[in-house]
């Protein structure tokens, strides 16, 4: 291992950012649908010895060596995100001869942009980084403090964080909950990073030590909450997920929208397997009413004949809102909750857009400079003014979270614990049969297992499912599946949960690392006398 060390060590220019690209691409593997966690143990490990390499050579000055740091961690989330996220222009062929020209921003550009992160992450360990153990635990400090810096920055996009790696099934996602994604994401660069000491022989000892407690940890205590007990008085409702499998060229054509509304409404009325309940609540997907629900007074009848005594529809549709004379309406991206008379009782808006999907950013200075192509691009929502629970006519409470607002931690904020589910609707057609729809049910299920509430997905074309508070798949149905399927959740009540401990422990895990690194730092610096 130290002859594989030192050749990685000495690498220089472009090979340096060859193996940089290739750890990174290859740590994307851990992601589903793979799911391969243990090539994280490979990447990290590459990555501390080139960053060994730009930091181990002498005459080299110290601006030159966090540039260099720099450089190696960008090439290494460059490699990352481009084979984490190649599947986003996929998006993009739905029309191709209109938004065909864009496949390179989505492809490349994009990644760039979120490389520049783990760039980051790299200079920030380049700050702490010595010999031995120390090294370690300053690269999981920089890890740690670039994902939690990718989460809000510029609206933030933190899809694929490193922790999710470290999560591939239930046993492995329970942590979540005492020390949130971004402590997941620091301490697993540790663990994933330690292999790196062996060709050192310094610090391995302490190093193993500590990825093995904190792997037992890890899987001990998701042993323990897997085998906790749900509460036995909490409520149950009997879900119906629809999934109409509608294809997003055939959607964007607006030729098919009676046929498409007719096909949820028949798929709603299906009558439950033998032996079954009879569903509760029925849930279609995001914008899956295929024209604007408040213009069509008859939809509203039909939904109403269709819904039987005491069920409920939770559709996934466009709302218009009305302005001033001569002025265009606001579209918003909502959810409707109607009931058996076929009338509307609660709604919530989506208050997180996608950029570029939803909303253009900075629009008119792209406008000003030129930049009519990006201007062009599909969008046109307005941001809810703020979440709203939405209520059942039982009493119960769920959150919504539209598409892509799932994979933000920070959304689980106001009023949350006042809800018995999380209710995540989306339409992730746009990505076919990609990697990107088993990415986003993973992250969905991750936030079911940090807020400790059970979570009720649908989607167009799959992932759908019911998931209990431990992340575990009740049922579903596949991606590129056509069907209704029935289930029944527990609503569960969170009200004593503390979602600022979890961003504390955050804190002070990162807080133990820089205090290890830094101690390791002044034994490398005094202690060679």
């Amino acid at each position: 291992m130290d002859r594989l060390a030192s050749g990685v060590m000495l690498l220089w220019g472009i090979r340096r950012a060859a193996v940089a690209f290739l750890a990174g691409a290859l740590a994307a593997l851990s992601l589903p649908p793979v799911s391969f966690f243990a090539v994280l143990f490979v990447s990290f490990t590459v990555l501390v010895w080139l960053l060994d390499g730009a930091t181990g050579n002498p005459d080299r000055s110290f601006s030159k060596g966090y540039r260099s740091a720099f450089v190696i961690g960008w090439f290494f989330g460059f490699g990352y995100f481009v084979a984490g996220l190649w599947w986003l222009g996929a998006a993009l062929l739905v029309e191709a001869e209109e938004f065909a020209w864009a496949l390179p921003l989505a492809v490349l550009g994009l990644p760039a942009v979120l490389a520049l992160f783990y760039g980051v992450a790299t200079a920030i360990a380049k700050l702490l980084w010595s010999d031995g153990l120390g090294r370690i635990a300053a690269l999981a400090v920089g890890f740690g403090l670039a994902e939690w810096l990718r989460g809000f920055v510029a609206t933030g996009f933190p899809w694929n964080a490193i922790g999710y790696g470290a999560m591939p099934v239930p046993l492995m996602m329970q942590s979540v909950e005492v020390v949130g994604l971004y402590g997941v994401s620091a301490f697993a660069v540790f663990v994933f990073a330690v292999p790196a000491l062996f060709a050192t022989g310094k610090g391995w000892k302490p190093g193993v030590v500590i990825a093995a407690v904190l792997l037992v940890a890890h899987l001990g205590y998701g042993a323990w909450k897997l085998q906790t007990s749900p509460d036995e008085n909490a409520r149950t409702v009997t879900v119906r997920l629809v999934q109409p499998m509608v294809d997003q060229a055939r959607k964007m054509e607006n030729t098919d929208r009676e046929e498409i509304f007719s096909d949820l409404l028949n798929l709603s009325a299906l009558p439950p397997d033998e032996g079954g309940k009879r569903p509760e609540v029925i849930v279609w997907p995001e914008t899956s009413v295929p024209f604007i629900l408040t213009e069509n007074p008859d939809a509203f009848t039909r939904i109403g004949d269709m819904l039987q005594e005491g069920q409920v529809l939770l559709a996934g549709a466009v709302r218009a809102e009305e302005r001033g004379p001569g002025e265009q309406p606001r579209y918003y991206n909502s959810i409707y909750v109607i009931d058996d008379d076929g009338q509307i009782i609660d709604a919530s808006d989506k208050t997180h857009l996608t950029p570029f999907g939803e909303y253009v950013p900075f629009e008119d200075a792209l406008r000003q400079f030129g930049f009519d192509n990006l201007i062009s691009l599909p969008g046109g929502f307005s941001t809810g003014v703020g979440r709203t629970l939405l209520a059942l006519p039982s009493g119960a409470k769920l959150y919504p979270l539209i598409c892509y607002e799932v994979i933000f931690p920070q959304e689980m904020r106001d009023g949350w614990q006042q809800a018995g589910a999380i209710l995540n609707l989306t339409n992730d057609a746009w990505f076919g049969d990609t990697p990107g729809p088993y990415q986003h049910f993973l992250q969905a299920r991750i936030r079911a297992v940090e807020s400790g509430l059970p979570l009720i997905r649908v989607a167009n074309s799959g992932i759908s499912a019911a998931v209990d508070a431990q992340g575990r798949i009740i049922s579903g149905l596949k991606l590129g599946t056509k069907g209704a399927i029935d289930t029944t959740i527990s609503l569960l009540n969170v009200s004593n949960k503390n979602i600022g401990a979890v961003d504390r422990n955050f804190w002070l895990s990162l807080v133990l690392l820089v205090s290890m690194a830094l101690a390791a730092r002044r034994s490398f610096i005094f202690g060679k006398n």
